[in-house]
């Protein structure tokens, strides 16, 4: 929105009058929003972004353009990209109707170009972008995304949207045997290591479980936790009969992830929080 100031003289006989100052706005006829969904994010996740362009006036706006910025960011002398465009993801939709899809230049920065928002009507433009290397991660991080729209007749401006790094748990579990050979009531042991990618702890509230069924079943069994002896019935259940072994939930929490920024190459590494489940019993 521009504002408008102006003023008048007036001369005669070599005298100068002013005139009041007129004040007026321009009113912008071309608005936009743009959404981040989901609104948070984990490292390689996908994160789709909506813009939405409505057309207030009366005559069609043409030769409009989007330019997205990925999310760039200044690091060191270079710029970093936190996003990138999924290439053939962008959908184009004029009054809700699906149209074909738009020209995409997929930079960085990427640009949809050719547009025409149609009079008193509106645009939206849909597509995906992968999470990169170079995104925030851990409490705070954030893509802050921005649109320029451009178009013939109108003032370039933008639209943004928020992403923010997810607090929750991000598990992940393996397990392993040995040894890869034992002999008949040989002694044998499972390792399962949990790993937590994410920014938030996994704690007994989210009621963590690990469930096997050992084939072979096992006898003698024992677990444990870190090299803490477990209990069963406590903290978990087994059957000799059927071989299935279960966790309590609650029994096992995994702490939060850690992470940093190279300061080389920009890239954020991230540390998992782990924590190493032992079964060992007799082959029957």
């Amino acid at each position: 929105m521009a504002q408008i100031t102006n003023q008048a003289t007036l001369s005669y006989n070599g005298i100068v009058v002013s005139s009041n100052v007129a004040t007026g706005e321009i009113v912008e006829v071309l608005e936009a929003t743009k959404t981040a969904v989901p609104a948070t994010y984990g490292p390689g996740d996908t994160v789709v972004y909506i813009v939405s362009l409505v057309n207030s006036g009366a005559t069609p706006v043409t030769g409009v353009t989007v330019t997205d910025d990925l999310g760039g960011y200044e690091f060191d002398t270079s710029t970093l990209y936190p996003l990138t465009y999924v290439d053939g993801s962008a959908i184009l939709l004029e009054n809700g109707v699906l149209q074909s899809a738009p020209t995409v230049t997929p930079g960085p920065p990427m640009v949809i170009s050719g547009l025409t928002v149609p009079a008193e009507g509106s645009v939206t433009i849909v597509y995906a972008t992968k999470v990169t290397s170079f995104a925030p991660l851990g409490t705070g991080g954030a893509i802050e995304n921005t649109a320029t729209v451009d178009g013939t007749g109108i003032s370039a401006f933008t639209a943004s949207g928020t992403a923010t790094a997810s607090g929750e748990p991000d598990l992940t579990i393996t397990k392993s045997i040995s040894p890869s050979i034992v002999k008949e009531s040989g002694s044998l042991t499972y390792t399962f290591l949990i790993q937590n990618y994410g920014a938030g702890a996994a704690t007994a509230a989210d009621n963590v479980k690990v469930t096997d069924t050992l084939d072979p079943v096992l006898t003698s069994l024992s677990a444990s936790l870190d090299g803490a002896p477990l209990t069963l019935a406590t903290d978990y259940t087994y059957s000799e009969t059927t071989g299935v072994f279960e966790t309590v939930e609650g029994v096992i929490t995994i702490p939060a992830a850690t992470f940093s920024q190279d300061a080389e190459s920009g890239a954020w590494v991230t540390a998992p929080g782990e924590v190493t489940l032992t079964i060992t019993g007799s082959v029957a």
